[in-house]
């Protein structure tokens, strides 16, 4: 037997296992069955990964003798062996028989509908937006001898719990979040401290409180994340109640390793790329920043617009205090224009009008904060997650790709070393020295080979959610709408009040005059 897999070597057990799970219309086993297949094992998630990497594929399917090696590696791993190939070539004995549950149960896996892709992820903005909802708000400064500084109270609707974070919580929890998931969009945290000599026109409480803004969009996006929102740091850091939040978020990653050593698509990324993935890749990196360009315009005059709201009302309110102050002039007329002005009595009307100008203002400054929460808030919702769309990809080009080159052009001068060990005379030692690093060298570049095909896998995926979220301009157009006509339905029925006031007291010939100027 010695570890030859072929037909007739492997137990009858393996051919009724192919017979199955293969596919009815080919004479092979589609990847999804034999993931399917390998998660019944129940073995570790990590010896999972390593057995399906020894397995070869093509085009999404196992050959019969990839299922049988599968088969015997599976069946090796639960007997606590280290599975490799090596194993299989040194076994001297039949091969053993996998635990896979109740046979008749295995009919089933390929009876199951065949999934979508991996690489494809099926959500829909609806979806995403219902994945959670979480709110952060400030709670009052706690102010020690020597310490000032400020918490938030962060409530997740998803888990049902509200715990309370400082801003070096979030520093650390983005950190994390960006070494388990490198490969991933995880967006920016707002800086801590206002920036010396560009944000000198902001007071100290407005700089407060858009980091609170910005936050709050900041967990949103990652508990609305599909590979974040169950991930076990994400969980630690909307629930854990303890003092200690920041050791317990760092046990936590030290114990799950970084996304490429959990997923079990990472070893298997190769075979489901498109071969044209770089030309996808570039046109949407290109669709995507053009896109990104276009919505910081947008933010940018939705945001003069609130601005321009608020002033607005603080127009209307001091308009409305100057007319209170000119009726509350108690000065006399003169004798030689009391005879014939009305302006005692209209003197004293004016006094009265402070009130509905007043009352503009406040819906104006009302307009100004819907515009603010509904429309700019969105719009920088939507900005973040273009934002780590484009940091993700300057980690990929900048990471992967570069540490890749770097390890080829080390195994280049290793390989150079060793030839020239070869021709001129050295000590044995220094050369199995050298062969031994060369092999090192060689899974190093294996490795990173892998976590390059892998980055490529999640960037594809990534791009999918940037335009899975696209239809939010629908939501952030609907609340610019609703907006302006909620606000000029409020302060148009305040000036309709308004001038029927001022027909009421100045008369309706006052109200109608001809103009002052020529046209």
């Amino acid at each position: 037997m010695a570890g030859e897999l072929n037909e007739g070597s492997v137990p009858p057990y393996y051919r009724e296992v192919y017979e199955a799970i293969r596919s009815k219309i080919e004479e092979r086993v589609q990847v999804e069955v034999f993931q399917r297949l390998l998660s019944r094992t129940d073995l570790p998630s990590g010896v999972q990964g390593q057995i399906a990497e020894h397995v070869d594929y093509t085009d999404g399917f196992l050959s019969k003798l990839s299922l049988y090696k599968a088969l015997a590696l599976i069946a090796l791993a639960q007997q606590g062996k280290q599975p490799s190939p090596k194993l299989l070539e040194n076994c001297i004995q039949e091969f053993p028989k996998p635990q896979l549950g109740e046979f008749k149960d295995l009919q089933t896996l390929r009876m199951q509908p065949t999934q979508e892709s991996p690489l494809t992820v099926p959500q829909t903005l609806g979806k995403l937006l219902a994945r959670d909802t979480v709110q952060v708000e400030l709670i009052p400064e706690k102010k020690g001898l020597f310490l000032k500084h400020v918490e938030y109270q962060i409530t997740s609707q998803h888990f049902k719990i509200s715990v309370y974070r400082r801003y070096s919580d979030f520093d650390v929890f983005h950190e994390l979040l960006l070494q388990r998931f490198a490969y991933r969009m995880v967006p920016a945290l707002p800086p801590k401290r206002m920036l010396k000599g560009v944000l000198t026109s902001m007071s100290e409480r407005d700089f407060i409180e858009g980091r609170r803004r910005a936050l709050g969009r900041f967990i949103n996006l990652v508990a609305r994340h599909p590979f974040f929102s169950e991930d076990e740091l994400v969980k630690t850091f909307l629930t854990f109640n303890g003092s200690d939040v920041q050791v317990k978020m760092r046990d936590a990653c030290k114990k799950m390793g970084d996304e490429f050593m959990t997923n079990t698509m990472a070893t298997l990324a190769k075979d489901y790329l498109p071969a044209d993935i770089q030309a996808q890749f570039s046109s949407s990196r290109e669709l995507i920043r053009n896109i990104h360009n276009s919505f910081h315009k947008l933010r940018d005059r939705a945001e003069k617009m609130a601005e321009r709201s608020k002033e607005n009302a603080t127009d209307l309110l001091m308009f409305g205090r100057e007319l209170s102050t000119l009726g509350s002039d108690g000065s006399p007329i003169p004798s030689l224009a009391s005879s014939q002005s009305t302006w005692g009595i209209l003197r004293q009307s004016l006094k009265g009008l402070s009130v509905e100008f007043a009352l503009l203002a406040d819906k104006g400054a009302q307009q100004g904060r819907r515009e603010e929460d509904d429309v700019v808030e969105k719009l920088n919702l939507f900005l973040d997650l273009l934002q780590s769309y484009r940091d993700l990809c300057e980690r990929h080009e900048k990471g992967v790709l570069h540490e890749h080159q770097r390890a080829l052009q080390k195994y280049g001068m290793m390989k150079r070393q060793m030839m020239s060990a070869t021709v001129q005379p050295k000590e044995q030692v220094s050369v199995e020295q050298l062969e031994s690093r060369i092999v090192q060298q060689e899974n190093a570049i294996q490795t990173m080979e892998l976590r390059n095909y892998f980055s490529l896998f999640c960037l594809h995926q990534e791009t999918q959610l940037i335009f899975t979220y696209l239809p939010i301009t629908s939501h952030i157009l609907g609340a610019f709408v609703n907006s302006q006509v909620q606000g000029h339905q409020e302060m148009g029925a305040v000036w309709n009040d308004l001038q029927q006031k001022l027909g009421c007291l100045f008369g309706v010939d006052e109200m109608q005059s001809p103009p002052l100027t020529p046209k």
